[in-house]
């Protein structure tokens, strides 16, 4: 577990988004476990200073303190949850759940069907309204579903990938649901396209899992390929920092991917990347990661022991040095 001093412990509340600002501690890495087990998405919670992750398990979510110790956040909204996006300025937590399988109430109704995000009161947790991804509207052609990561922009709508499916949604501020984008260069017949994140400049990034093809998305719907010289096969989890640096985590999970966290960097708005780091990670199955005050920490929740039909209930989140 986490070392860290009782007197610092005691400062930590987190039911609380009222706490007083207080240094963040200097430990790199936290090891907790919970009952919800399977944690794939995080994200930095402002107002309690700690973070929220989801559960596959269970579809429930949980605020994770510096003592990797789990508290409840609201209700589940699905079978499984996956990305987490806090929206401090709107007072709102944006959560992707969907049924890859993999849930305690997973069914043959649900499986790769169930498909939609949930928004959430930030300051406690009720459940506001979960958005249905997977209509007769937005998928015509019907087929396999199930909503993965979601990105906010600056004025607060929601973008979500679907790597079962073939497009992007977006979500706008009112709850209404369209296709930002639907096109070939999505399809897959494995895990398509994954990670999202907002560009403060005002454009989308993704990466397709299989591939490892790196997207540019403009809020209108085009899309052309970032020139990277690398791919990110595997890629799951996309952040970006403050100082413009896009933080890509790739697995293996399902396709030959590496346990890397890659560090990128543009100079024409993302048309082109640099890499500027690729470091193995030493934990295995990273996820996705999230951007606190204190840098980058990386979440990895024992899915590949889940994959593999073990059984665990602990996560580790490690900040990215």
């Amino acid at each position: 577990m986490l070392r860290i001093t009782a007197a610092l412990a005691a400062l930590l509340v987190l039911t609380s988004p009222a706490a007083p600002a207080q240094a963040l501690a200097t430990e790199v890495s936290i090891t907790g476990r919970t009952a919800d087990r399977y944690p794939e998405g995080i994200a930095w919670d402002p107002a309690r200073r700690a973070f929220l992750v989801g559960s596959i398990a269970t579809g429930r979510i949980s605020v994770v303190g510096r003592d990797g110790v789990p508290h409840p956040f609201g209700v589940a909204p699905g079978v499984s949850t996956f990305g987490l996006h806090v929206d401090a300025p709107r007072n709102r937590v944006l959560v992707t759940y969907a049924d890859i399988g993999a849930g305690e109430r997973s069914s043959e109704a649900t499986s790769y069907q169930e498909s939609g995000v949930a928004v959430y009161d930030l300051r406690n947790g009720r459940l506001l309204r979960r958005i249905d991804l997977n209509t007769p509207r937005l998928n015509p052609a019907s087929g396999k579903h199930g909503a993965n990561d979601l990105a906010i922009d600056a004025v607060g709508n929601a973008y979500v990938s679907d790597p079962a499916g073939d497009a992007i949604y977006k979500i706008d501020r009112g709850g209404r649901a369209s296709v930002l984008v639907r096109d070939a260069r999505l399809r897959s017949d494995s895990i398509g396209v994954n990670g999202i994140v907002w560009d403060s400049a005002g454009f989308l990034l993704a990466v397709r899992y299989d591939t490892g093809v790196l997207l540019r998305i403009t809020p209108a719907g085009r899309m052309s390929e970032v020139a990277v010289g690398k791919r990110l096969v595997g890629g799951d989890g996309l952040a970006m920092t403050r100082n413009h640096r896009l933080i890509a985590v790739t697995n293996k999970l399902g396709a030959p991917g590496v346990e890397e966290v890659t560090v990128l960097s543009s100079v024409d708005g993302f048309r082109s990347a640099r890499v500027r780091s690729a470091e193995a990670w030493p934990v295995a199955a990273p996820t996705t990661a999230a951007v606190a005050p204190d840098g980058t920490y990386v979440l990895s929740g024992e899915i590949d022991v889940l994959l593999a039909g073990g059984s665990s209930d602990r996560f580790t989140i490690r900040r990215l040095v």
